[in-house]
């Protein structure tokens, strides 16, 4: 396995649920420590690598580090789990799912239990709830579960790897958005096999806590204050089953990135990228987005004064499941729209709407 597909691998079946990110956070820096001049992490673990750090115009690329997960909530005298999301976690898929339990005696795992069809009544069935999801790690009291090192507050993950189907697809938990770390760091190795030298500096984020409200992009926006920022993230594939194309835009996954028009999204960066994509030939397709984005573009953009930030997003299939399925194309092309846009970008340009 080459060295990229290793960290791929690597990086996105590693758990880095939302306020604990930092052992993805240390794979991540790992990777690309060869590709830049310098680096740095804040308090909260939001890790950046940079490129000129000396030069004062800043562009910043970003994804978000942490995936959804669970926190342990209460604890049955019989030993059974009840839980709470930590992020956007999805309760109607969480019965029969096996689960790891983060401790400080290491991963205990368990599954989420469910009533047998056999015992269910017909039309009657109740459906999963948050109130009635459970978790069970093998115990009969709560005593044996505390003394496997699980308490209230330990964050619980499902049990899950990549896998790739039909040879054109990623399928697993956590694309969203780890492929995001992936794809920037790629950004990263492309810059330096290249000997490019930026007009810039260049500070690649990998930022934590996007899934409860984008605190990380929020802290870190403060610190770096740039003058530019592109931030890369998913959206829905809407061509499969159940989806509604009418309120939630037509995107597939494999016919190139996501362009998202909204107020946060600065329309004249927004061209740069969509001139640089049609320039190169590299496929992409557009997105509305109401009031926000729900990405760390709003983040970035509200931040500092004002700063022209733009959303490329991946295409991605079911999301906030344990089988996030993104086209490896569409990857390899958001990597190159972002490169590109990166080597041809003159920092003169003038972002202001009115002079």
């Amino acid at each position: 396995m080459n060295p990229s597909n290793n960290f791929l691998y690597t990086y996105l079946n590693n758990a880095s649920p939302t306020g604990f990110e930092a052992s993805g956070q240390q794979i991540w820096l790992d990777y690309i420590k060869p590709f830049v001049e310098s680096y740095f992490t804040d308090n909260y673990g939001t890790a950046v690598g940079v490129i000129n750090p000396e030069h004062p115009f800043k562009v910043v690329i970003e994804a978000h580090a942490d995936e959804i997960s669970w926190f342990v909530n209460y604890i049955t005298a019989e030993g059974y789990i009840y839980v709470r999301r930590n992020g956007g976690s999805d309760h109607m898929i969480a019965p029969s799912m096996r689960v790891n339990i983060h401790t400080d005696k290491g991963i205990v795992p368990g599954v989420f239990g469910w009533p047998a069809i056999h015992v269910r009544k017909e039309g009657k069935e109740d459906a999963p709830t948050l109130d009635n999801i459970f978790i069970d790690v093998g115990a009969r009291t709560k005593e044996e579960v505390l003394e496997m090192g699980i308490h209230v507050g330990c964050v619980i993950t499902f049990k899950d790897e990549l896998q790739e189907l039909n040879g054109k697809f990623l399928s697993g938990r956590a694309l969203d958005n780890r492929i995001g770390g992936f794809m920037i760091a790629e950004v990263l190795r492309k810059i330096k096999e290249s000997n490019i030298k930026l007009p810039f500096g260049l500070y690649v984020v990998n930022a934590v806590q996007e899934e409860i409200g984008l605190r990380g992009a929020e802290m870190i926006t403060a610190s770096i204050k740039p003058n530019v920022a592109i931030i890369t993230d998913v959206c829905h594939d809407t061509t499969a089953p159940m989806y509604n194309k009418i309120s939630s835009g037509d995107q597939s996954a494999g016919k190139g990135p996501v362009l998202t028009y909204g107020a946060a999204v600065h329309k004249k960066l927004l061209d740069l990228i969509i001139a640089t994509a049609t320039e190169n030939d590299i496929p992409f397709q557009r997105a509305a987005a109401s009031r926000t984005t729900g990405t760390d573009t709003d983040a970035f953009a509200y931040s500092n004064g004002g700063v022209p930030s733009a959303l490329i997003s991946l295409p991605l299939k079911y999301m906030h499941t344990t089988v996030e399925t993104a086209s490896k194309e569409d990857i390899d092309h958001v990597i190159e729209l972002i490169y590109k846009f990166l080597v041809e970008f003159d920092p003169g340009f003038d972002f202001r709407y009115i002079v």
